[in-house]
């Protein structure tokens, strides 16, 4: 039995409905969860400080090597209550939204459990996205309050959060207050929506009576990227949401009472929502927040981190373990690592070389490793090697086993199941689970139509995927217009929405080719207007618009002009023929009579023959 907020939840038989059973809006709601009358974050933090105080709730690595903050269950409920306290005084009550832009620290989680304690609803927004992107999630969630620091430091570069804030909240109408906090001693301008948070948090009484909620009352919203360009705020619930998080995190992991859980993702994405913050914290683990890069200030930096704390479960991205894996075996074996039991993947299919390098070198063969497949929709794993039974066979490169109460069917073209093992398909669920997301914010015709009209009965993921004859999974790579960059998920259209916005820009077309270290990277075709100007100053000024508009992260890698892009009849872009031409599959492009004019292929092959010479000359 697993206890969560005084009700008694068993497990591993998951109750859940099917996907079809009800009305919209209700639907993914599991029969067997009761009503509830607190907020979840009591359970991540007043359950653990009536028992035992004085434990480490986060270990937080910064930016400079060694100088970590430990922080008890009891510094942090405080803390919590005094953030929360502030919020109530300026005005903030439950049901509203908060936007919270800060990188991985103790104040971050701190400002999500203040929210969660009275009500109100966090959208953590990635801490590298552009202000134009910040102030979209905004006004989509209408947030009162935003929450910063006036600096980050991030590979021991200074980022300048609260400049991107200010610029952000002029397009911002709902924003009534920015809290700034500090991480550096710099100074910045401070105007009239502008209140320096650790001044006033400390005239906040340390206690504060958590606001009685529901169930299915809103926990959180977080944004991902669609297919159709525009960020999906997806919808996630108190009571499931959490229940799932912290089963998934002790029973992947293999968590144990008094480890260091080490998960190095952003708490801007799910993976720092579930096994940063509220899994771990659900569980009363003592979880790390690591708020660097794999590479700072050499390549020994993840290993040194897991020596000097003791980090006994080690979870990040294959994009790191493929940019550490050129750096050699030296980095890794410098520091004693003895302390690891579980590594895990998450972001992206993994490998075989990678995966072989993690579990060989990093774990010297004696480490559980857990490939994990889950979404930002899903709210936390649902395939994975564990758990399993003891001694149970582990695949590189393989998710393999769905989670309890994971259901997953693989769909052929025509939306009939794909019996039997060897087979691959559409990746779909036929089950409610009690993390799932419950609509778009704003938006659920959206909701519905991007995950249940597909394959209506099913949850479609848009990941495709292989089973193999003994049953086990293997996911195969999204089947939408959604590139994976570094285990970041980005719609095509979203870059190319933001290269079109230049004037000398009529078309784009933007698709995903495989990357060795990000995994998969952008590449974008563009056709200029006649009067464009110096196409190599037109490439330069899109990929500032890309940066601007989105991140960095979603700039293209490359960058190729063309007099016109292949096209049907009906005006629709074959995207499938641009990307065979760059991953050297030119001689098989398939079906082309569908293609207003054939002699384009030509035209783009010469293009890209040209583009290709020039970067070889110019090494």
């Amino acid at each position: 039995m697993y206890s969560l907020g005084g009700c008694l939840l068993s497990t591993p038989c998951v109750q859940g409905r099917h996907v079809g059973d009800t009305a919209p809006g209700t639907q993914y709601l599991p029969a067997w969860i009761p009503a509830i009358h607190q907020p979840q974050e009591v359970n991540c933090l007043d359950q653990h400080v009536r028992k035992s105080p004085e434990n480490i709730a986060l270990i937080w690595e910064r930016d400079e090597p060694g100088t970590e903050v430990r922080i008890t269950y009891r510094e942090l409920l405080e803390t919590t209550c005094r953030l929360a306290n502030m919020l109530k005084r300026h005005g903030i009550c439950r049901g509203d939204r908060v936007a919270i832009y800060m990188p991985v620290s103790p104040l971050a989680v701190t400002a999500m459990l203040a929210c969660a304690r009275i009500g109100a609803v966090h959208t953590v927004v990635f801490a590298g996205f552009s202000a134009e992107s910040l102030a979209g999630r905004i006004n989509d969630a209408k947030c009162k309050v935003v929450i910063t620091f006036n600096q980050g430091l991030r590979g021991g570069r200074v980022v300048e959060l609260k400049k991107i804030v200010d610029e952000a909240v002029k397009h911002c109408p709902t924003i009534q207050h920015v809290l700034v906090a500090h991480r550096t001693d710099n100074k910045v301008h401070m105007g009239h929506l502008d209140i320096p948070l650790e001044q006033e948090m400390a005239k906040e009484d340390p206690v504060c009576a958590p606001e009685s909620m529901n169930s299915e009352d809103m926990l959180f919203l977080l944004y991902t990227s669609g297919s159709t360009g525009i960020p999906k705020g997806l919808v996630h619930t108190q009571a499931g949401y959490l229940l799932y998080a912290s089963l998934t995190h002790r029973l992947v992991f293999d968590y144990r009472p008094g480890d260091v859980f080490g998960c190095v993702a952003d708490i801007g994405w799910i993976t720092g929502h579930s096994y940063v913050v509220y899994g771990p914290l659900c569980n009363g683990a003592t979880t790390v927040l690591f708020e660097s890069t794999p590479v700072y200030p050499d390549a020994g930096r993840y290993w040194e981190t897991v020596q000097r704390l003791k980090i006994n479960q080690f979870y990040g991205a294959p994009t790191a373990v493929r940019l550490l894996l050129k750096y050699g075996d030296s980095w890794v074996k410098k520091y004693d690592r003895s302390s690891l039991r579980t590594l895990g993947s998450v972001g992206e299919p993994i490998n075989q070389e990678a995966w072989e390098w993690l579990h060989k070198v990093v774990g010297d063969c004696r480490c559980t490793l857990v490939d994990t497949w889950w979404q930002t929709e899903t709210g936390g794993i649902c395939i994975a090697p564990r758990p399993s039974e003891e001694g149970a066979e582990i695949l590189p490169g393989m998710a393999m086993r769905p989670f309890y109460g994971i259901v997953p069917v693989l769909m052929d073209e025509k939306g009939n199941i794909v019996e039997g093992g060897n087979v691959s398909g559409a990746l779909c669920l036929s089950q409610a689970w009690p993390g799932m997301a419950r609509t778009i914010y704003g938006d659920h015709q959206r909701f519905m139509e991007a995950y249940f009209k597909p394959y209506p009965g099913y949850y479609f993921t848009g990941d495709g995927a292989y089973r193999t004859e003994g049953g086990y999974y293997q996911i195969t790579g999204r089947m939408d217009d959604v590139i994976n960059i570094s285990g970041h998920r980005l719609g095509t259209a979203e870059i190319e929405d933001a290269m079109a916005s230049h004037p000398a820009v009529p078309e784009t077309a933007v698709i995903g080719y495989p990357h060795d270290i990000k995994g998969e990277a952008a590449f974008a075709f563009i056709v200029l207007k006649n009067n464009a100007g110096d196409p190599d100053l037109v490439v330069k000024e899109l990929r500032s618009a890309v940066a601007n508009k989105i991140a960095k992260y979603a700039v293209p890698d490359q960058i190729l002009v063309v007099k016109r892009l292949p096209k049907t009849r009906s005006g629709k872009v074959m995207r499938r023929l641009l990307r065979k031409i760059i991953t050297g599959r030119a001689q098989d492009l398939g079906d082309t009579t569908t293609l207003e004019d054939p002699h384009v292929i030509t035209e783009i092959l010469n293009a890209y023959q040209k583009y290709k010479d020039k970067q070889t000359a110019a090494q």
